[in-house]
């Protein structure tokens, strides 16, 4: 007689409460810990739960994670499917297909995968050059790591390319690189798994700061340590906006100065200076960001407008700057801090990450505004953006506006903008990034 194997395991099969599963049917992407109402066994770290209705029926299938509120991150609703390597393939195929029109050979730096709203719940994947940088929020995804790798390298690689056409004609990156970053949520868990933030897990250590292009600037990311994974794409298309707007500026004989508040590496900074302004003073209170300002000015010194310009690094808070600067000081030397701006960006980093937050956010956005509009030139245009997701887009445009109108001076609503096609959002939790642009006279 033969000793018997360890028997197999039933799949992991889960119950929802009925709110649970109309919110599934709809789209919405999660399955909380406290909407399980039944399931078969004990589930690991990334096993795939097969979720069943109340009639016994197929409902979803996602990762499971016994460690988090998020219970299941949905991967698949509506018909039953096997989530085998070619559904993996095509998967991916899908997120990168999804932005195969949107840039030009200028733009090289982007999001492939923006989490949920790409169907990839917990993961983003974003492109510096030929260095993807894949971020994750939740440890179920790394038993899957080896797969994604795999993919990757088939996609991305000697064998592949971005432009879409076969992989026997399209060529590919002998140089392709893949980081891993982690939220801090989920790093020790990583640790266990011998991962760890900032661990290049494909290609050539990195020894310094990776180069991409944003519609022919170039900058600098650290794709190692930096915030998000290195850079912030989201806000691509308002620097564009910005820097057409000084364009226009300059056109009229106005857009001589432009200030970058919360400037971080000067992407706000560099499309002024490119559109033709004399001077952009960018404002943060991180050093480090400042010169990393400072070498994305250095690194795109060939253009003519950024040649030009005088760039002006500040380390400051940025309300107590706005305040302090508001009017020339009797006696001072140098009264340039206080002379008016062309245009302003308000950029700040999230100002509400807990909902208990929300109303101080409101009022700190009120506040920037406010400042800001009194440094204002007359026929000077305000941006005012927020990242904050507990704040709501006509929240903050509102509270814009409301600082606007009690300014006394007249002002025109020039345009709002939302999230960038490739940070695309599908559910209301995924919604963060909004601004508005005034002009006010």
């Amino acid at each position: 007689m033969t000793e018997a194997g360890p028997a197999k395991r039933p799949r992991l099969r889960l119950r929802l409460t009925a709110a649970a599963e109309g919110h599934i049917r709809r789209g919405h992407p999660w399955v909380y810990e406290s909407s399980v109402r039944e399931q078969n066994r004990e589930g690991d770290s990334g096993e795939l739960a097969i979720i069943y209705d109340r009639q016994d029926r197929f409902l979803a299938v996602g990762l499971y994670d016994p460690t988090s509120p998020l219970r299941v991150r949905v991967l698949h609703a509506g018909s039953p499917l096997n989530l085998d390597r070619l559904w993996w393939k095509r998967h991916l195929e899908s997120a990168v297909q999804r932005r195969a029109a949107l840039f030009g050979e200028g733009t090289d730096g982007y999001r492939l995968i923006n989490g949920e709203s790409d169907g990839w719940p917990g993961l983003v994947l974003d492109r510096y050059a030929h260095t993807l940088v894949m971020k994750l929020y939740t440890a179920a995804w790394l038993p899957q790591l080896e797969l994604l790798l795999n993919l990757l390298q088939e996609r991305f690689g000697t064998a592949a390319a971005l432009e879409g056409e076969p992989a026997e004609a399209r060529g590919g990156w002998p140089d392709l690189r893949v980081v891993l970053r982690l939220s801090r949520n989920m790093q020790a868990q990583a640790a266990e798994q011998n991962f760890s933030d900032g661990q290049v897990l494909l290609g050539e250590a990195i020894s310094g700061p990776v180069i991409f292009q944003e519609y022919g600037l170039k900058f600098e990311a650290d794709v190692v340590r930096g915030q998000k994974t290195g850079f912030f794409l989201d806000q691509r298309e308002n620097r564009r906006i910005v820097g057409s707007m000084v364009e226009k500026l300059v056109q009229q004989g106005d857009g001589r100065r432009v200030l970058n508040a919360f400037s971080f590496s000067g992407g706000f900074s560099l499309a002024s200076a490119r559109a033709g302004t004399a001077e952009v003073v960018s404002v943060d209170i991180s050093r480090h960001a400042l010169e990393s300002s400072e070498r994305n000015f250095a690194l795109n010194r060939d253009l003519p407008g950024v040649a030009r310009c005088f760039h002006r690094p500040v380390q400051a808070d940025v309300f107590a700057w706005l305040g302090e600067t508001g009017s020339p000081k009797p006696g001072a030397a140098d009264t340039s801090a206080s002379e008016p701006f062309d245009l302003i960006v308000l950029d700040p980093p999230s100002l509400a990450r807990r909902e208990i937050e929300r109303e101080g956010a409101i009022r700190a956005y009120s506040r920037l505004s406010e400042q800001a509009i009194d440094r204002l030139r007359p026929g000077g245009v305000l941006m005012s953006a927020s990242c904050s997701s507990h704040v709501s887009a006509e929240e903050f445009f509102e509270a814009v506006r409301t600082v606007a109108r009690r300014s006394g001076r007249a002002w025109k609503e020039l345009r709002t903008t939302r999230h960038a096609p490739d940070h695309h959002a599908t559910f209301a939790e995924a919604e963060y990034l909004k601004a508005i642009y005034l002009r006010v006279e």
